[in-house]
């Protein structure tokens, strides 16, 4: 069986641009009491898993939403998980912006999307993709197979990598959904990754963290297909 580091995607919590209707981009915009209550549940469900290491985008939501949520957890800030560069896009209404000649390119042909004074999406995608899977070899490297880490960013960050994971193109992402303080979760092995979970808000996290590693099977033995690492029972819900 291929074992593999685990990659915890976490949302920040719900903010006040998210509660007006706002396009907050890298603006400081901070977590609102829903979005305190929402880190602060994450938290209880990811207290029992032994963390290998907490990245996060260097945005306030961010690092409000793992203060809340591990506090006794220093997190590493990483740029690339940044939120995608908005430009002056950002801090405007999103009803506004639906009329922008530019929106149905951002819903339809996001590979194609350049915010004006800002960021490619592609750019984006490739940045953040870029970042959790160097971190993920890193941390195989350093701590094992078992590992299980987690890194804190936004919503199209993370349905950029989540794209790549499942091996789509980035114009089909708007078809994913990450909402604020949802946990995702990815398997990188070294034929292809594995989500594992998606857009999850309540479930037991416990059981994606990997059982000891078992002894080397004999040779001439049969090892398992490619299902048991993406899927096998107890994987997911």
């Amino acid at each position: 069986m291929v074992r593999v580091a685990t990659l915890l995607l976490l949302r920040h919590g719900r903010t006040t641009a998210n509660a007006d209707g706002g396009l907050a981009g890298r603006q400081p915009v901070e977590l609102d009491e829903t979005g305190r209550t929402q880190a602060t549940a994450v938290g209880e469900r990811l207290r029992t898993v032994p963390l290998a290491a907490v990245v996060t985008s260097p945005l306030i939501r961010c690092r409000q939403t793992l203060e809340l949520a591990l506090p006794q957890v220093t997190p590493v800030v990483d740029d690339g998980l940044i939120e995608c560069g908005y430009g002056s896009w950002e801090g405007q209404p999103l009803k506004k912006l639906a009329k922008e000649p530019l929106w149905p390119v951002v819903q339809q042909h996001p590979s194609a999307a350049v915010f004006p004074d800002g960021e490619a999406m592609a750019q984006m995608a490739a940045r953040a993709v870029a970042a959790v899977r160097a971190w993920d070899a890193r941390l195989t490297a350093e701590h094992g197979p078992e590992a299980v880490w987690l890194a804190c960013s936004h919503g199209d960050v993370i349905k950029a990598i989540v794209a790549d994971a499942l091996g789509v193109h980035l114009d089909l992402f708007q078809r994913i959904v990450v909402d604020p303080a949802s946990v995702t979760a990815i398997r990188y092995t070294p034929l292809r990754p594995f989500l594992i979970r998606l857009n999850d808000v309540g479930g037991d996290l416990t059981g994606l963290v990997p059982p000891p590693g078992k002894r080397r099977r004999r040779a001439g033995r049969s090892t398992d297909s490619d299902a048991a690492v993406g899927g096998g029972a107890g994987a997911s819900r």
